[in-house]
Formats: C-alpha cells, sequence, structure tokens
C-alpha cells in the first residue's frame, strides 16, 4: 500500500513495540505508546479548537515532548513550524510575521518569553495543556483520511541573503520518499540507536525522526554542551550504545582533532553518515582508522530538497588530496549540472548543481518572489511545467561518474583576474600537518583572502607552507589562528560571523 502520511509510521509501530523507547534526552524518555498518546491528545486539541490545515508554531526546549508535539500538529492535518529559544529574537519575530500561526505551543520555560513577541493574532498554549486533551479518535481519523501526501508537514526557516529568513515547506510525499530511500541507503532497522546531533528546528532531524518511527528505532538527544566535551561524548554514545550518527562535519572533527580516540573509542558506532560541509582528509582518516569497522557515508543535499539527496558510501581509498566525492543522487532524483546560461556541463567541469524529482519541496511559504527564483522551470526541457531547484551549489563529476562537491556559488570569487574557489583552499590547508580546521572568507574591499584556522602551528609558519602548496593568486593576505571557532546552532562553520570579522 502507498503512504501517503508520515504519521502511518507510528500508527504501524506503536502497537507492535509500546514499551519501547523511541526518544530520550537526559530526563524524558518517551515510549512508543506514549508518543502515539501524546501525538492524539495535541492533535485532538487542536482539532477540537478548529485548528486544521494551517502553521503551528511549536516553541519549546530540544526534548522528546517537542517531537511528539510535531506529530501532534500533523495529527490535525496541520504543519509544525519549529522555533528555538537560542535563535535570535528578531528571527523569531520574522518568523512569527511570516507564519500568522493561530496556536503557539510552549513548554514552561519558553512561555513567559512568548509576552516579547507579538504572536500576530496567535494564541499560546502549554503543551501540558494540549497533552492532557482526551483523544478524539473520530476527528483524528478524519484529518487522516482527509490529508493528501501534498500537504505539508512542516516549515523549515533556512537563513536569507538578504537577512531575511526563508520557510521551506515540505511534504508528506518528499518526507516519506527521504525516510524509505535513506533508510536503504544506510541499513536503518529496528535496533538501530540514533544519538541526534542536530537541533529540531533543522531539517538534519529527519534522518533520525521519523526512520525511528518506521523501524522502532531509538533516538538519544546528545546534550548540546558535550560538543564542547570530546571525551565526554563519545563515553555518553557508549552509555546509551548508539550505533548510528548523521552528524554535521565539524562535530565529527572537533571529536578527533583533538586526540579524543587516544582516551576513549566509540565502542558500539557502527553506521557514521556525515554531510553540510566538506570533511577534511586528514581528519576523515582519523576516523576510519579508529573505526575500522564502521561504514562511513558522505550525504549532501538543501533544505529545499528535504534533507539530503545525494550519497557517497566510503569503500574505497581515497587518492592524496582527493576530497570524499559526494557520489551520486538518492533513487527518484536527478542532479543536473548547468553552466551559468543553463546547458549542461561536459563531465569534468564545474556546474551549478540543479535538483530534479520528488524531493524538491513546495518552495518558500508566503515568499513568491524568492520561491520563483530558486524554484524554476527546468532549463533543459521547455515542453511541460517541471519545476527543478537552483541549489547554488557548486559540483562536477570526476572520472569515475561521482559526483564531487566545490563550493557554493556565493563563496567563488575573483581575485587578481583569476576565479578561485574558497573552498580549494580550505582543502589543502585542511591537509596540513598542525591544522584541525579551517576557513576561508574573502574581504571584497581591501581585495584580500582571509584564512581562519585552529591548530598547533603558527601564522607566520603556516604562511610559508602555503607558498609551496597554492598558486601566488591563491595566497591568504592575512592569517588569522583562533582559540576557538565559532559554529552556527546547527554545528557548521559560522561563515557569517568570519565574514564580519574579515572585513573589520
Amino acid at each position: 500500500m502507498k503512504r501517503r502520511n508520515v504519521l502511518s509510521y507510528l500508527y504501524e509501530t506503536a502497537p507492535q513495540k509500546p514499551d519501547k523507547i523511541a526518544f530520550a534526552d537526559e530526563t524524558v524518555a518517551l515510549t512508543f505508546r506514549q508518543v502515539y498518546d501524546l501525538t492524539s491528545a495535541v492533535g485532538s486539541f487542536l482539532l477540537s479548537r478548529g485548528v486544521t490545515r494551517q502553521p503551528v508554531v511549536v516553541f519549546m526546549r530540544k526534548s522528546p515532548r517537542e517531537i511528539a508535539a510535531f506529530f501532534g500538529v500533523i495529527a490535525a492535518g496541520c504543519y509544525y513550524v519549529p522555533l528555538d529559544e537560542e535563535m535570535p529574537a528578531g528571527r523569531i519575530q520574522l518568523i512569527l510575521d511570516n507564519v500568522k500561526a493561530p496556536v503557539v505551543i510552549c513548554d514552561e520555560d519558553t512561555l513567559p518569553k512568548t509576552k516579547d513577541f507579538d504572536l500576530r493574532g496567535g494564541k499560546a498554549v502549554l503543551f501540558d495543556e494540549a497533552a492532557s486533551a482526551p483523544a478524539d479518535r473520530a476527528a483524528l481519523d478524519a484529518a487522516y483520511e482527509k490529508a493528501l501526501d501534498i500537504d505539508p508537514i512542516y516549515i523549515v526557516f533556512t537563513s536569507g541573503s538578504t537577512g531575511l529568513p526563508k520557510g521551506v515547506a515540505a511534504c508528506h510525499r518528499s518526507v516519506i520518499d527521504y525516510v524509505e530511500e535513506l533508510s536503504d541507503i544506510l541499513s536503518f532497522g529496528e535496533d538501530t540507536v540514533f544519538g541526534n546531533q542536530s537541533p529540531l528546528y533543522f531539517d538534519a532531524c529527519l534522518k533520525e525522526l521519523y526512520p525511528t518511527l518506521k523501524f522502532g528505532a531509538t533516538t538519544y538527544l546528545v546534550p548540546k554542551k558535550l560538543f564542547s566535551m570530546p571525551v565526554k561524548l563519545v563515553e555518553f554514545l557508549n552509555e546509551k550504545r548508539v550505533n548510528t550518527i548523521c552528524w554535521v562535519v565539524s562535530a565529527l572533527t572537533m571529536i578527533s582533532a583533538f586526540d579524543t580516540f587516544s582516551v576513549v573509542k566509540p565502542e558500539t558506532l557502527k553506521t557514521v553518515a556525515f554531510g553540510s560541509e566538506v570533511f577534511p582528509p586528514k581528519q576523515f582518516a582519523i576516523w576510519r582508522k579508529a573505526l575500522p569497522e564502521a561504514s562511513f557515508t558522505n550525504l549532501y543535499g538543501p533544505t529545499e530538497g528535504t534533507g539530503m539527496c545525494c550519497y557517497f558510501r566510503v569503500d574505497r581509498d581515497l587518492e592524496d588530496g582527493e576530497p570524499i566525492p559526494i557520489g551520486r543522487p538518492f533513487p527518484n532524483r536527478e542532479i543536473l549540472l548547468l553552466s551559468e546560461d543553463g546547458k549542461a556541463v561536459p563531465d569534468g567541469e564545474t556546474g551549478e548543481i540543479y535538483l530534479r524529482g520528488n524531493a524538491v519541496t513546495l518552495g518558500y511559504y508566503n515568499d513568491p518572489a524568492r520561491t520563483a527564483s530558486a524554484f524554476v522551470q527546468n532549463p533543459l526541457q521547455k515542453a511541460y511545467p517541471e519545476t527543478v531547484y537552483r541549489t547554488g551549489d557548486l559540483a562536477y563529476r570526476n572520472k569515475r561518474g561521482e559526483l564531487v562537491y566545490v563550493s557554493r556559488r556565493d563563496y567563488q570569487i575573483k581575485h587578481m583576474g583569476h576565479r578561485i574557489e574558497l573552498g580549494e583552499i580550505e582543502v589543502n590547508v585542511n591537509m596540513l600537518p598542525g591544522v584541525k580546521l579551517s576557513a576561508a572568507l574573502y574581504n571584497s574591499e581591501r581585495k584580500k583572502i582571509v584564512l581562519f584556522y585552529l591548530g598547533d602551528v603558527d601564522e607566520k609558519e603556516l604562511g610559508a607552507v602555503l607558498k609551496t602548496k597554492l598558486p601566488r593568486y591563491m595566497l591568504p593576505g592575512k592569517i588569522c589562528r583562533l582559540e576557538e571557532m565559532p559554529f552556527t546552532p546547527n554545528g557548521k562553520i559560522d561563515r557569517v560571523t568570519l565574514k564580519k570579522r574579515a572585513e573589520a
């Protein structure tokens, strides 16, 4: 039977594994039966107030209860909009202005904070109030039957180049397709124990949330504080017997770069998936040596493509200096590499990634202008309407036919008459002894490349080595050694903060 509602996973699994832990953090553990009951209660609460087929903001601390709130919103035929108190207040208000949700679900910590915002006519309610509502099975069943697979289930806001966040709306169809294909690629099953790293207001958490429902697996929400304490982080993974992680690269390199594996190794970890950034080859080699029996898979994909859309299982030795490919698209997706004039580029040449298939999301919520600029007609055919997503990412196909990520289109600069990929500088720097992590930015006013890095080597020594590795036009004009690399809440290098510093 074809699935058309993501909650079908929960409705099938909960009766089969009612007492198994589904989601847990340091203080709360919810079984599948409890998740089902909370989902039913929250959904019934919303339906009893006439809220259906509308956005519902979930403004809660990261917890298993927040996950149950997401599912409850879907049960009412609505779509959830996750917010978090670590977001800047101005960003939260812009999101509230955009979605104008009739209900904002809060916890005890976030409810008082809603007084600082204009809820645009919405009502703030406690999760506990919604979760205590009696389940109205008839109303829930009616909402479930009415749902189409093209109906949205969430709106996740990403950063926009103009400073205004963009709300990506994804539907049942694209999420189900993603869950099914990702699960096959990474071999998830009922024995999978996830260690979640991503905040719940990013789409990266899809990799754990819905496969947990599908298989009756278990997800532990890793405490954020542990990502600054690598030894304790690995000890947590061992304590919970986590066997699967899908993390951003910087979260992994913070473990390997500080010699953690000489103290403790992940004893149960069998599946390591990573993405969002280029994995420095030197750090990746440390992970492979520490976990020789584990599988390692590089994932690539934009939020607008419902999570990840390409994968490369690292099952061969990489050549010296060879970046880890992003490989091939998931089934039911196609990657087009196009030139600036919309033509397909030959293998070996760099082009912009356009994504085609069910993974393409519905567009940006209440933002037709930016939707029209990124969700475009397929340039390779004009015979019928076909929307593809223009990612802004650059890649090429190597001699094996594998896709290799290069950089963002806006990381490409013109310097000293040459077109330069800042990511290429970072790849070369990250391979050097004594360097743990690096980021290259461009000061356009002073026409200067600025390199920030973590490591044991000093600036002058690094500069001297780079003169033997890079052509003159790619050499940084300024090299800055950092005590700490700034990261975004999702664990990526915070290039906005570094850009401001580079321009100072």
